[in-house]
């Protein structure tokens, strides 16, 4: 994806995205229905059906928003039409291309049934979401005066490093792109956070204090979410839930490993 941003965290976003959508795509394992899109000077290109999801095979579909373009698709990479206030142009999302372009179109209600059927699948669309929201973030921070204080959509983080306090506020949900970070209650070790897998959100659903201590043990990768922004995210997209139960239970089967091996640990010394 490109757009009016040089930051290095807006491009490995993008190549997280990419994959993410890969991926996606073979695991709902949907034959696409193939468009050729001519140049569009204005509104959507020729055949655009707010209904379906394409995905670009060749060339590049542009986002323009009064008159602007936004940002720009490129070979590999999800659109997700803009329906909000398609009724109105002043407000409209449309989508062109300068020179031309090879779209897959994938019926979207169709698509989100086979997502829904396989639970691999619901995991990555809601990553594939989360580090979506998470460009649309560092799109808007460029688009913003330098004076206005920005949010991070992307963090890296060093071994030893903290990315969530202990009793500290709950103001992000986090996706671990890549890397291994640890839980910690009261500095005691109780689990580990993989790639992949989203954290801290039910402290930021609740409005609770964060309750453990997250540290990278190796370079972490971070996609950070406003929780008002995920809290959107879940009403919006219901497998959310499914695939925050699904790290929910592997984080409670990782801390009873730890308890009954701290309890073992007890009964030998």
């Amino acid at each position: 994806m490109l757009a009016n941003t040089d930051e290095q965290a807006f491009t490995n976003l993008g190549g997280q995205y990419r994959e993410l959508v890969r991926a996606l795509l073979e695991t709902v394992n949907m034959p696409p229905l193939p468009l050729e899109v001519e140049a569009t000077p204005g509104g959507n290109f020729r055949g655009f059906d707010g209904a379906q999801f394409y995905v670009v095979r060749a060339g590049s579909i542009a986002a323009r928003y009064q008159d602007k373009t936004i940002y720009t698709l490129e070979e590999g990479e999800l659109l997700l039409p803009d329906i909000t206030g398609t009724g109105n142009d002043e407000i409209a999302v449309f989508y062109g291309s300068g020179s031309g372009a090879k779209l897959d179109a994938y019926p979207a209600l169709d698509f989100m049934r086979r997502v829904f059927d396989d639970p691999q699948a619901v995991r990555l669309w809601t990553r594939l979401l989360v580090t979506y929201a998470g460009m649309m973030l560092r799109i808007t921070a460029a688009c913003t005066p330098e004076e206005t204080s920005a949010t991070p959509g992307f963090e890296v983080y060093e071994p030893g490093e903290v990315i969530i306090q202990q009793g500290g506020r709950a103001d992000f949900v986090f996706n671990m792109t890549s890397g291994v970070a640890e839980v910690l209650v009261d500095d005691v070790s109780v689990g580990r956070i993989g790639d992949g897998e989203i954290f801290g959100a039910m402290a930021a659903l609740t409005q609770a204090d964060r309750s453990a201590t997250v540290r990278a043990k190796t370079s972490c990768s971070v996609v950070k979410v406003p929780k008002e922004q995920f809290t959107e995210l879940i009403k919006s997209n219901p497998a959310t839930i499914h695939s925050l139960m699904i790290d929910m239970a592997n984080s409670i089967v990782n801390l009873n490993e730890q308890l009954v091996g701290l309890r073992g640990t007890r009964r030998t010394v």
